[in-house]
């Protein structure tokens, strides 16, 4: 049974509607959390006085699920608009705002760090990382920033074998486990009961947990074939074994995965995506030494 978290249930995101967000928070907040919204008032102010390139990792505040390319990797085919439609699931069923028109982002352009989440998917195996694109996922990570990481194809598995594999360059340390409905994602918006796509799949996803938080998410499910649509507007892959009833759990999971990288925590009471972004971020001590030629 999955259920929505509406009033009673504390929707984690006070204060994302467009209108008036601080004002909502106010209202809502007893006086302790006065303080923490003139706070974040502030420092919004704040940072709208700094220039863009010095501005703090996921400042828009927006979900925008870019599609993540390495290598020669492009964005085409059935899938291409899942990113689109998952902004626009998630704008219907809640008060986040998200970007219509997501863009793709390499992992070796600093553009990655701009925003707090990237979708990493594909159907087959890849060639190795190269050392910039280690570099700049590692970076992207130590400042906070959730992977989604879709297996378009999980009957083979290739590409989720191969994915782990690079992953484990950029973070040696980190290995996934699985995580199930005791999982914040499982709860951030939804109660689900587990995990679905465009096919069943296992009922939990895996992820690399770091400072508490899952930063790297496993889905062996193809989440953005359930999401994609035709250029009519249906959808371009068919959902088995459940049909139309699982797509609807795939939109559900896709939520939940977008809201818990905006609020963070579904219990937290912190509504700006900087705040998040450095609360999410992980010490790293290890060398920051670019490869040559990284910014």
């Amino acid at each position: 049974m999955t259920r929505q978290l509406g009033a009673a249930g504390g929707s984690a995101c006070r204060g994302f509607a467009a209108a008036g967000p601080l004002r909502r928070l106010a209202a809502a907040a007893p006086p302790r959390r006065l303080a923490a919204a003139a706070l974040v008032l502030v420092s919004a102010l704040l940072l709208a006085a700094v220039p863009r390139p010095a501005r703090a990792f996921g400042e828009e505040g927006a979900w925008n699920p870019r599609p993540l390319l390495t290598g020669n990797a492009r964005w085409e085919g059935v899938r291409a608009t899942a990113p689109a439609r998952w902004s626009f699931e998630l704008e219907r069923r809640t008060s986040a705002p998200a970007r219509r028109n997501p863009t793709t982002v390499r992992a070796d352009d600093p553009a990655l760090l701009a925003e707090p989440f990237a979708l990493w998917g594909g159907e087959g195996d890849i060639p190795p990382l190269t050392e910039r694109e280690v570099f700049g996922l590692r970076r992207f990570l130590a400042l906070g920033g959730v992977l989604f990481v879709d297996d378009f194809a999980p009957g083979s598995g290739a590409f989720g074998r191969a994915a782990r594999r690079e992953l484990a360059r950029v973070l040696p340390e980190g290995s996934p486990i699985p995580i199930g409905t005791e999982n914040v994602v499982f709860r951030s918006f939804y109660l689900l009961p587990r995990a679905v796509g465009r096919v069943e799949g296992p009922q939990k996803l895996s992820a690399i947990v770091r400072g508490g938080m899952p930063q790297v998410i496993f889905s062996d499910h193809d989440l953005a074939g359930a999401l994609a649509r035709s250029d009519g507007g249906g959808p371009s892959v068919e959902v088995t074994p459940g049909g139309e009833a699982q797509r609807e759990r795939a939109f559900r999971l896709a939520v939940n995965i977008a809201m818990y990288v905006l609020c963070s925590n579904y219990k937290d009471d912190q509504v700006h995506a900087p705040f998040l972004m450095r609360r999410r971020a992980v010490d790293d001590t290890r060398p920051r030494t670019a490869p040559r030629g990284v910014p």
